[in-house]
Formats: structure tokens, sequence, C-alpha cells
């Protein structure tokens, strides 16, 4: 029984390696906000190897997140990181149970251009979309002028994303 206490504690620990610290609270602050829960716990979602054989390697199977409360299963959030012109903006993508994008939130951006990507009203465009979805930039998805190439990262990543988790389901 003891072993059993320190092999969940390790995997408690170690679910969250992935994240910074200073990230936690955003995050619950979405999470909470977007579900309209008080309290929530997030568990590391375990993918079989042959499954991850199959994704790609921008794809971190420790950021990918289920989402839970005490009625059960409310969806899953992945953590990720995309480049911009110099640096790398942090983001989350928040998932309901079906893998259905509900809210992408830009945590970090470090360029001092275009920063218009972390427009709640830009990334809005991006909910609704699922693991059978492929956005193309300039049609499906705004340009915003002078923050090209981090809008272009975003539909890239948001698409790379959404072609892994599409093997979750096959």
């Amino acid at each position: 029984m003891r072993s059993f206490a320190y092999i969940l504690t390790f995997l408690f620990l170690s679910s969250f390696s992935g994240i910074p610290k200073n990230y936690q609270k955003k995050i619950d602050k979405e999470i909470v906000s977007i579900f309209e829960i008080e309290t929530y716990s997030k568990e590391l979602v375990v993918i079989e190897a042959e499954v991850l054989d199959q994704m790609t390697e921008d794809f971190d199977p420790e950021n990918f997140f289920k989402i839970v409360d005490s009625n059960g299963h409310l969806g899953y959030f992945y953590f990720g990181t995309a480049p911009s012109k110099a640096d790398v903006f942090d983001y989350i993508v928040v998932f309901d149970k079906d893998l259905i994008i509900k809210k992408i939130k830009i945590l970090a951006y470090r360029e001092d251009w275009g920063g218009e990507i972390t427009s709640k009203r830009w990334l809005r465009q991006f909910k609704g979309s699922d693991p059978e979805t492929s956005l193309k930039y300039g049609s499906d998805v705004m340009g915003i002028s002078g923050a090209t190439i981090s809008a272009r990262s975003m539909t890239n990543a948001v698409n790379a994303l959404l072609l892994n988790l599409s093997k979750l389901q096959e």
C-alpha cells in the first residue's frame, strides 16, 4: 500500500513537469472560467507507444492533460510553444471532451511586434476546430498585418496539434 502511495505521488508531481510553475494560475483561471466550475484536477493523458510513434516530434505528451471535476471528465488542455520572428510564445489550447477547441490563450508573447495574436477576437476563430479540421492561413484564419510570422506560426501549431490528436481517435 505504501509503494502505491509513492507511485501516485510521483505521478502527480511529474505530471506537471512540462508546464512552468508561473503559468499554473493563468491556466487554472482559464479552465475554471471556460467550464464554469470552482475546482478541478488535471491528469496527464497517457498515450500508448504505438500511437506516440505516429505523432510528430513537436507534440509533447508531457503537456497534454485531461480536465476532471467531481462530476467527471470535462475536457483536455495542451500547453505548447510556437516560434515567432526571433523568439517563441507559449499558449494553451483547451478542448471539450470530444477534442473540439473551446479556447486558445497565449500565455506569454515575447516579441515587440505581432502581439495582436494574443487578441481574444483573433484567437476566437480557432474555436470549434476539431482533429478533422485543417485550417488555412489567409482564408480560414485571418492574417494580421505586422504579425504575419506569429499568426502563421499559431495556425501551423494548431494544425499540427489537431493532426496529432486525430491519431488518438483512430
